[in-house]
């Protein structure tokens, strides 16, 4: 059995005009994926968890695998089905636990703590050197975060605390499976999403039905809730992620991750009457620095070498010149 990596499977974009439109595009995933606090609250029906889970997950997927025709194969079973656990399974259900338990400030702030746990994966897991550049902005952009969403009224509920910590280390370890293991040749994006999302969506599918039941009654504003969670926060979304994890810098990628809780931020103000004083506009703009400043390549400082003294007979003869 051999191990794949990305790097063996994906062809890396060329140039930095397509590098820039592969950043632009996996960006979408982030900012799709901020509506989810909007719309779990407004549109879903309360306290279903799982079920909002597995209906983000399964039918999305299977239209995935309608779309793409192909099913995984040989040792890709296995490796889907942990993929399909980590970044589905474990991630969907806690995720909508945290949005459900706390407010959504702090459950996106919990969340934005995923680029740190990628960086350092990076160094343990793929062996790649300590982005320290990286790291420090991912540690300034939780900070920027944090200014914006959480306040003195925020509150921590344990289970919910718990809850987003889980679901942010789940899918840093998925993201770090998937920049290690790559997409299997002759396999589009929409196919590996489509594996993974069925995947999730059957690990779901047992204790949604044993622990929590579907929900009785689903009104039309649940159907439109669930349809974009499905198609734009699911099929759509892991798409143009798994996409651009293939192709960028892993811990440049999951630094645009911050997008999802500053959408959050931007949807609670335009639909919910809230408002941001002057400390949380300076931490959306040092989160959106942060953002932009770690898809850069760390600056390179070289020392300029002291210029050499000249001989002392050269000093001599031009000092007797000039007498």
């Amino acid at each position: 059995m051999t191990t794949t990596h990305a790097a063996d499977q994906v062809t890396p974009a060329h140039g930095t005009g397509s590098t820039e439109l592969m950043t632009a595009t996996t960006a979408l995933a982030p900012i799709a994926w901020g509506t989810t606090y909007l719309v779990t609250t407004a549109l879903l029906p309360a306290d279903h968890p799982l079920s909002a889970a597995l209906m983000r997950a399964l039918p999305a997927g299977i239209l995935g695998l309608l779309i793409a025709r192909r099913l995984p194969y040989g040792d890709w079973w296995w490796k889907i089905g942990v993929l399909g656990t980590l970044n589905i399974g474990l991630f969907f259900p806690l995720l909508f636990v945290a949005a459900e338990r706390l407010p959504g400030g702090v459950a996106a702030t919990l969340g934005a703590t995923q680029p740190i746990l990628i960086t350092v994966l990076a160094v343990t897991v793929l062996g790649e050197r300590l982005s320290r550049w990286r790291l420090a902005w991912g540690l300034i952009g939780v900070m920027g975060v944090g200014m914006v969403v959480l306040g003195p009224g925020a509150g921590f509920d344990l289970i919910g605390v718990l809850a987003g910590i889980g679901g942010a280390s789940a899918m840093g370890t998925g993201v770090i499976l998937v920049k290690r293991w790559g997409r299997p040749p002759g396999v589009g994006a929409v196919g590996f999403a489509g594996w993974q999302l069925t995947a999730g969506g059957l690990v779901l599918l047992a204790p949604t039905l044993l622990l929590e039941g579907l929900p009785e009654s689903i009104d039309s504003a649940g159907v439109i809730g669930y349809l974009w969670l499905g198609l734009i926060g699911g099929l759509l979304a892991y798409t143009l992620w798994f996409r651009g994890l293939g192709r960028l810098p892993v811990t440049a990628t999951a630094l645009l991750g911050l997008l999802s809780p500053l959408v959050a931020t931007a949807l609670g103000v335009a639909f919910a009457g809230e408002s941001l004083n002057l400390t949380q506009l300076a931490g959306f703009a040092l989160a959106l620095a942060a953002l932009f400043c770690g898809q850069l390549s760390p600056p390179t400082f070289t020392r300029r070498r002291p210029l050499a003294a000249p001989p002392l007979t050269r000093l001599f003869t031009q000092n007797g010149e000039r007498s």
